[in-house]
């Protein structure tokens, strides 16, 4: 390894500049001299280093809260090193026990399949895929033999493995824990030493998990990695770590006005930190936004509107961004429908002289997924019909040709029936 001291003054420059790129909304590096020497050796010989993501596709929809991880995944490559993304199809059918206090549902393998084929899509709309390696590692887990399987689970202690808080809390609950769970980080870290990863990221709740890598790389006489934990994201809720289950989130994937619309939703305590942890935004105007919400300059309203607007922009496009704006502008801040909304067809036979009760409405124009979601909506008092509101998820509504259903803030639909 080239030592600090065989650097030159700008090779100096160059490594300070990368650590204060990295160490940007990391919570811990462990350790972090270890990842300096790496990020010193690099700089003098040119050679990339290899930053290593797992993701298990327990899940096929990607939100905020995961990007976290892939921003700075990002941040390495534009600092020139290379990524190793892994789609854990084979450590996917067990599924991780972090955090949880049963056993998981084990994923069938057209599960883990098709969702691990979604998160690719939608990984690439944040990582170069010219400097990702996507693995499965089905590669190398799935032609272990029992034989490999026993000296892999050789190489770790119960006691140790009982030290991970999830399976302590487990154990002296008297709730049940499988065997085979233990071997969901065992499987997790042996990924590191398949592919002699220089570094490997996760958020705070991985730790137990990325650190196996270190051990294990060290067990099998291989170069151990850095490793680097990354805070969660909490949610719309302020309060929460962003879920899906748990209705705090913004996906990626979804269409322009609802992320923008969530987006300004954000908590104004939590801005600065979507702002660091979540965004492209350099670390100067990162500080430029920071020092005018402080003088005042800045007025928070019209930070979180670029915020929503750069998320837009991130995964839709300048020009889609600008358009979700004005539409906010528009419906919210203007009182007024959208110049254009979309028509929905209503079938004529679902009608009986005209009218149609207000929950089938809802879920016959897609508006919404469930007659349960419909119902909650009108009782919240969410829906409108040409702006009136509906209050009673019993009713029988009229409707006709024309008229504009609104669920929420940001749901519209045109009625045209056929």
């Amino acid at each position: 390894m080239v030592k600090w001291d065989e650097l030159s003054d700008l090779q100096k420059q160059e490594v300070e500049r990368q650590m204060d790129v990295i160490r940007r909304g990391v919570v811990e590096i462990v350790p972090e001299d270890e990842l300096k020497a790496k990020i010193i050796h690099a700089v003098a010989t040119g050679k990339s280093l290899k930053v290593k993501l797992g993701l298990d596709p327990s899940a096929p929809d990607i939100h905020i809260g995961h990007t976290v991880v892939l921003h700075k995944l990002r941040q390495f490559q534009e600092l020139g090193h290379e990524v190793q993304l892994i789609i854990g199809d084979f450590t996917g059918r067990i599924g991780d026990p972090t955090g949880k206090s049963e056993t998981r549902k084990q994923l069938s393998e057209e599960d883990v399949k098709r969702n691990g084929e979604t998160y690719k899509k939608q990984i690439f709309k944040l990582l170069d895929p010219g400097k990702t390696t996507v693995y499965y590692n089905s590669e190398w887990l799935g032609p272990m033999n029992f034989a490999d399987v026993v000296s892999l689970a050789a190489k770790l202690t119960v006691a140790r493995m009982l030290e991970r808080d999830d399976f302590t809390k487990r154990y002296q609950s008297g709730q049940p824990i499988s065997i085979h769970e233990f071997f969901y980080p065992l499987m997790q870290g042996y990924d590191s030493v398949a592919l002699e990863s220089d570094v490997e990221l996760g958020g705070t709740d991985q730790k137990f998990n990325v650190l196996m890598g270190r051990t294990l790389q060290k067990e099998y006489g291989k170069a151990t990695q850095a490793t680097i934990m990354l805070p969660l994201l909490e949610g719309l809720d302020g309060v929460q770590k962003m879920s899906k289950s748990l209705g705090n989130y913004i996906g990626i994937d979804e269409e322009p006005n609802e992320i923008y619309g969530k987006s300004m939703s954000v908590p104004d305590e939590l801005m600065m930190k979507y702002y660091e942890l979540a965004t492209d935004m350099s670390n100067q105007e990162l500080e430029e936004l920071r020092s005018g919400l402080a003088d005042g300059s800045r007025h928070p309203r019209d930070v979180k509107m670029q915020l929503a607007r750069t998320f837009v922009r991130m995964f839709h496009g300048e020009e889609a961004a600008l358009a979700a704006e004005q539409h906010f502008v528009t419906v919210f801040q203007q009182r007024a429908l959208p110049e254009e909304i979309e028509t929905a067809v209503l079938p004529a036979s679902e009608l009986e002289d005209g009218r149609i009760r207000i929950v089938k409405l809802l879920t016959t124009l897609g508006l919404q997924p469930s007659g349960s979601e419909a119902k909650r909506s009108v009782q919240q008092g969410a829906v409108r019909i040409n702006e009136q509101k509906i209050d009673d998820p019993g009713a029988d509504v009229e409707v006709a040709e024309g008229d504009v259903i609104q669920v929420g803030k940001r749901k519209f639909a045109k009625i045209t029936i056929q």
